[in-house]
Parts: C-alpha cells; structure tokens; sequence
C-alpha cells in the first residue's frame, strides 16, 4: 500500500498536478499519516449505516458521512483499489473529463500484465476485461452516457455532490457489486456517464483460487442487483417487447439483466463443445454461422486483450 501510495502521488507530481490528496479507507490502522497529502480514513467497527450496508459498500458510505467528509460537491473523487497504478495519460484523461464537467460520473480502461507477473493464467484470462473496457464500456458511456452493461469498481470518476446523493447506503443487496449498484441507482437518478481517456494498471488475483472467488462475488453481487427490488423490475425484465419499448423511452437498466443472465448460462452453453459430437443436429447455416461468429468475437477480444495489455513492455 505505501509503494503505491507514493509512485501514485510521483505520478501526480509527473503530471503537473498541484492540488490533490490520498484518502485511504480501511477497517484497520496502517499508520499512513506520516505521509504527505495522505489521510488515512478508519472505519470504526461500531458504524453502521441507515439500511445496514456492509463491507466496501459500508466504508465508502462511511466517508460519505458529514462529520468525515471534507470535499466540497464540486470536488471530484477518483476511486482506486490498492493495488491500482495512476498513469500519465490517465491523469491527463481525469483532468480533462473534470475540466469537461459535463457528465457526474466516468470511467475508463483498466490493463492486468503490470510488473511482474505473478501467475499467467490469470493474467492472460482477464486480458478478455481489457477488450471489454475498449469495446463494451467505451460504447455504452461514448455512445449512450449510460453503464448500460456494467459498471466497475475501480477507475471511477465522480463529482463529490452526484456520489453522495446516489450514496453506498443500499442495504446488504447492495453491498457485494456495490459499484454496479451504484451505477443503476445513479442512472435511474438521471445522472450522466462518460468514458475516460488513458489506463490505469492493476494485477491480477495471484491464485486460480482467489480468481475463481472473485468472479463468484461478483456473479452473485449481479444478480442481486438485478434482482433487486428497489430497482424498476420493468428494467430489468429480458424479454423482447421490454426491450422494444424501453429502448424507445430511453430506459436501458434491464440489458444488465441480459448480460449477467448470459454470462450466469455461460457454462451451460459451453457444453456443446461436448455435446455437438456426441448429438449431432440437422445442419442451419444461419444459426451455426451466427455461433461461429460469436466465437471469433469471444476470441479476438482475448487477443486484442493480450496485445493491449504487453504492448508496453516492447516499447
């Protein structure tokens, strides 16, 4: 954490930034306040919130909190994991989307091969999140200012007074994908998103364990959002006339709901792979080409993912 911490704030300095500080939220004292422009923010094990949010949800409300907060609602938080690395052109990409001040909320791309790498197997596996933020998150906030499939938790951009009226306090449903959440209630308030400019580095989980845990909390934090009931159902329902006439009425919260219920099936239709041999069906040439060509996107987003992600190292 103070490694990163300081070649964060080098980077900062790199960028001509002058008028910034680093606020670090744990549950635990990490004796961060000798460092300069740092505030260490500790969640005291008594603090609850209104509607019983917890774990990250929970500290990030608690720095929400009056008597905490220190930002006016004009300032602009950036949120980061602690494993998460500034770089130039990110900063660069904040400052201009800050600048900009047309939308509340933003976001941007995010690459895993940074240092050394600890396992490969990961690492090459969340090359594939690399695409999807070039692709599907440039998209949605370019094109449509809405997280229309999906929101991260790192790498976001807010304006203090949209984030604390959205707030983190959305009850324990609210508490495991509390960035996706987050983003549905700040779209069902009306507030705007855009894509950042420039990348941020973080490293993937060290162990095929802790990243097959990582994608369990976060299939399980979706689908609670998506079920949620404080969340517009009519949002959320994946069928066809829904999506017709929602489209037109400019509300777009439920294609959520497609794409967790697609990656939720995903090991299901991966079985024909196994099954196709074995059960053979009568040839269709549009539903076999339009498998095929699903296949190759899922492919290519890998490569592309691959090539993004250690271009770096041979520049």
């Amino acid at each position: 954490m103070g490694e990163n911490l300081v070649l964060n704030m080098e980077a900062c300095r790199k960028a001509g930034m002058e008028n910034f500080m680093f606020e670090v939220v744990t549950d635990n004292r990490i004796d961060l306040t000798t460092m300069s422009r740092v505030r260490e923010i500790v969640v005291p094990p008594s603090y609850e919130t209104k509607s019983g949010a917890r774990f990250k949800a929970r500290a990030l409300q608690y720095c929400l909190e009056e008597e905490i907060n220190r930002l006016q609602d004009c300032d602009w938080i950036v949120h980061l994991d602690e494993e998460t690395l500034l770089t130039t052109n990110s900063i660069c990409g904040i400052l201009n989307f800050c600048e900009d001040g047309t939308h509340q909320f933003g976001q941007g791309v995010i690459t895993y091969a940074n240092g050394e790498i600890v396992n490969w197997l990961t690492t090459l596996s969340d090359s594939f999140r690399v695409a999807d933020d070039m692709g599907k998150l440039r998209l949605q906030l370019k094109m449509f200012h809405k997280p229309l499939f999906g929101w991260k938790g790192s790498f976001v951009v807010t304006q203090v007074g949209a984030e604390r009226n959205v707030s983190f306090d959305h009850g324990p449903e609210g508490s495991i994908a509390e960035d996706c959440y987050f983003s549905m209630v700040a779209m069902k308030q009306g507030y705007s998103f855009d894509f950042i400019e420039g990348e941020m580095l973080e490293k993937s989980p060290f162990t095929m364990w802790d990243f097959l845990q990582q994608r369990k909390r976060w299939l399980q934090g979706l689908l609670l959002t998506v079920h949620s009931p404080k969340i517009d159902a009519a949002h959320k329902v994946p069928y066809l006339q829904y999506l017709i006439y929602r489209i037109f009425n400019d509300e777009f919260e439920m294609l959520l709901a497609l794409s967790v219920y697609a990656w939720t099936t995903m090991p299901v239709t991966s079985l024909q792979l196994f099954l196709c041999p074995l059960f053979p069906l009568p040839k269709f040439i549009l539903f076999d080409t339009t498998i095929a060509f699903i296949g190759a996107i899922n492919l290519y987003m890998y490569l592309f993912g691959v090539v993004k992600s250690f271009s770096h190292r041979y520049r």
